[in-house]
């Protein structure tokens, strides 16, 4: 059995797009895109879901709370789940939020530091993880969160190059979702069921060569 680790954000966890903050509905585990790249791999492969609304890279929130800070989680959650085949990391959308003050080279470095993470936690004899890093394709903004990311569509346009970048120089796995993925017009950032559908079936094709 080979375990695969999506470690990301309300967009690994599902979240639909949501009209205004009480608006909460999560996909069923067969439509958001983990549970599609779990159909697509069959018997065989262990899908580990961590999607975390809110988190971030590697800040701590002063609004959401300093638990959204993806670094700070990352090594117990390998811990907890090892043995593992393969990290994908989708992480960057939320470090677009104005509080955090950010540019698109800072996140595709904090990245970078999650990738450094990964290799630096002992794997207990085991091989360590192959690594596929995620860009999200560019927000919008739209709707009720427009002014919680007020100007990171920018930002957002140019962090797909600045993540092939990072991912070079590690020497890691690249997926861009920016032709393969619309953010929502209804807030600006989350995908809906046709978009979550689209990436797991290309999640699928740029991990299976990893997983051989």
């Amino acid at each position: 059995m080979k375990r695969i680790l999506c470690f990301g954000d309300s967009n690994t966890h599902g979240t639909a797009p949501m009209r205004d903050e009480n608006d909460v509905v999560r996909f069923d585990a067969d439509k958001r895109w983990p549970g599609v790249l779990r159909a697509a791999l069959g018997l065989g492969f262990d899908i580990v879901e961590e999607g975390h609304p809110g988190r971030t890279t590697v800040h701590d929130d002063p609004v959401e709370g300093a638990h959204k800070n993806g670094r700070s989680h990352l090594r117990a959650i390998l811990e907890s789940h090892w043995p593992l085949d393969l990290v994908i990391i989708s992480l960057g959308t939320n470090d677009l939020k104005t509080r955090h003050g950010v540019s698109a080279f800072d996140i595709a470095s904090s990245i970078g530091t999650l990738v450094d993470l990964v290799r630096a936690t002992p794997m207990r004899g085991r091989p360590m993880p192959k690594i596929l890093v995620i860009s999200p394709p560019p927000i919008i903004e739209a709707g009720w969160l427009s002014d919680m990311f007020a100007g990171g569509q920018v930002k957002s346009e140019h962090l797909g190059s600045y993540v092939a970048r990072m991912a070079a120089g590690r020497q890691v796995a690249f997926l861009d979702l920016t032709p393969i993925a619309k953010s929502s017009p209804i807030d600006g950032i989350h995908f809906d069921e046709a978009t979550h559908h689209a990436i797991g079936q290309a999640i699928y094709k740029a991990a299976l060569p990893l997983l051989s």
